[in-house]
């Protein structure tokens, strides 16, 4: 698992939890205890977690301290792939639902590429990149926006997706675990990504490999609950990405179609 990766994961799980120990961190990423002291150094070094006896705690509210700013430099080039590879599954003249995250941004980027199309956004970062795009009618579905995140979540936000039909909800996750199925940091994304796959005929998943056998606190779907699954191919490298092989097997018994970017 390269740097970049294991950091995002790493400072998800922190934010995630209480308290994480450095022991648990070393279970879940496959990595020794000798490399999460180092990066849980490099994550106190910017701010971002606070080291404490045995383990690492948030410095922040968890609303703002794994925000949107502190990830979007990570992986830029794999998620600019995974946004290319799925935006390229939409079908002109669609009417899409995009979800918040660092990675739906640049599916946002490649999207107009797919014009005409009527994109519905609950991110505000993804809104910026598609204003005043030729051939995409952009809509923001209301809401407040989540701290350090800028997605837009609560009643108001569920109450106008609700409302609306959807041919493609575009779908970025926390965490897909082979039982667990897909799950979020955050109990309001979660509540809004329930909504949108009930409004939308199809939808596709994306994520980076690291969100592969992540179980993160709220429960979104169970694991047939996607049409398709886009994640980059270091996947299916067990010796990077142990639980990688694992999900996608699970993945693909429950119907979904993965696709390695």
């Amino acid at each position: 698992m390269g740097v970049a990766n294991r950091l995002d994961l790493t400072l998800r799980l922190v934010q995630g939890s209480d308290r994480v120990s450095v022991s648990e961190l070393s279970h879940r990423l496959g990595v020794s205890e000798m490399t999460v002291r180092r990066d849980l150094d490099a994550l106190e070094r910017q701010g971002l977690v606070r080291r404490v006896h045995g383990g690492a705690v948030a410095t922040r509210a968890r609303e703002e301290g794994a925000g949107f700013c502190a990830r979007e430099p990570w992986q830029a080039a794999t998620k600019d792939r995974l946004g290319a590879a799925v935006a390229a599954m939409v079908e002109p003249g669609s009417r899409v639902l995009l979800d918040a995250g660092t990675t739906t941004v640049h599916v946002a980027e490649h999207l107009a590429e797919r014009a005409p199309l009527t994109v519905a956004v609950v991110s505000l970062q993804a809104a910026v990149r598609l204003a005043d795009r030729p051939g995409i009618e952009l809509l923001i579905v209301g809401g407040r926006s989540r701290p350090g995140e800028q997605s837009l979540v609560g009643p108001l936000a569920l109450r106008t997706i609700e409302a609306l039909a959807f041919d493609c909800f575009v779908l970025s996750i926390g965490g897909v675990h082979a039982e667990y199925g897909w799950s979020e940091f955050s109990l309001d994304d979660a509540a809004v990504k329930q909504a949108a796959l009930a409004q939308s005929d199809r939808t596709i998943a994306v994520a980076d490999a690291t969100k592969l056998g992540v179980r993160a606190f709220s429960q979104v779907a169970a694991v047939g609950a996607v049409d398709v699954f886009v994640t980059d191919s270091a996947a299916q490298d067990a010796a990077t990405h142990p639980n990688g092989p694992l999900t996608l097997s699970a993945l693909r018994d429950a119907g979904v179609h993965t696709v390695l970017a």
